[in-house]
């Protein structure tokens, strides 16, 4: 997502709705992939700025690693929001809690994005559930009791967290009672967008691994666990 709902472009489809190129075609050998997505002609009459958007996605059991970058490529300075969108299979979205947001201030979207401040140890879903959580640990923990694992979500360069659950009301309309298997935690920058420089390089990293169900994010270091 680039610029999104706070800015001049469509929410979601912006950069999912472009065609990437392969910076090198893996082979039977790698685990990784590179892709590059520039902006094009059609891209510059909607938003007059001159990009290069990289993604490095690795996969390697247990793990997904993305890297991310977006370079100014043109001759005047832009600003933009970014947010990595992770669908995550669950048993039931009822037996997910997610850990290291307590005492954070989030924007609530289904309150016009009212703003409040996390009381709970743990956030669970009951009902629709979409939340902007700002000023984010790098780590983050979505615990599933069902399947007893936890993935666990390293980050940098991304702030903020985004938190997804349709809800009954809303998933019938689209995909019914399969949304309870899914639960969205999304890396991203919200409140206060990326400026850009002419040449100027933003990066953003995440990483998503599954541990044991002992984890717990307040307890544990997650790179001593993932490696």
């Amino acid at each position: 997502q680039a610029c999104g709902s706070v800015g001049p472009l469509e929410q979601h489809e912006y950069t999912q709705h472009r065609l990437w190129s392969l910076e090198n075609g893996p082979n039977r050998s790698q685990s990784s992939v590179n892709l590059i997505l520039e902006s094009s002609d059609k891209d510059l009459k909607l938003w007059p700025c001159k990009f290069e958007l990289r993604l490095s996605i690795s996969v390697s059991p247990g793990k997904l690693t993305i890297m991310s970058s977006v370079t100014n490529t043109g001759n005047k300075s832009f600003s933009f929001t970014f947010a990595m969108h992770n669908h995550l299979l669950v048993s039931d979205i009822s037996e997910v809690r997610v850990e290291g947001l307590e005492t954070l201030d989030y924007l609530d979207n289904v309150l016009h994005k009212t703003r409040f401040t996390e009381q709970a140890d743990a956030l669970t879903f009951d009902g629709e559930v979409n939340r902007t959580y700002l000023n984010t640990p790098p780590k983050i923990a979505i615990i599933d009791h069902g399947k007893k694992r936890t993935f666990v979500l390293r980050k940098q360069g991304l702030p903020d967290a985004v938190m997804w659950s349709p809800g009954d009301n809303k998933a019938s309309k689209n995909i019914g009672d399969d949304y309870k298997m899914m639960v969205s935690v999304n890396s991203a920058v919200f409140e206060k967008p990326i400026v850009l420089k002419p040449f100027q390089v933003w990066t953003g990293f995440q990483e998503i691994a599954t541990v044991s169900s002992s984890y717990c994010s307040g307890q544990l270091d997650p790179i001593n666990i993932i490696s």
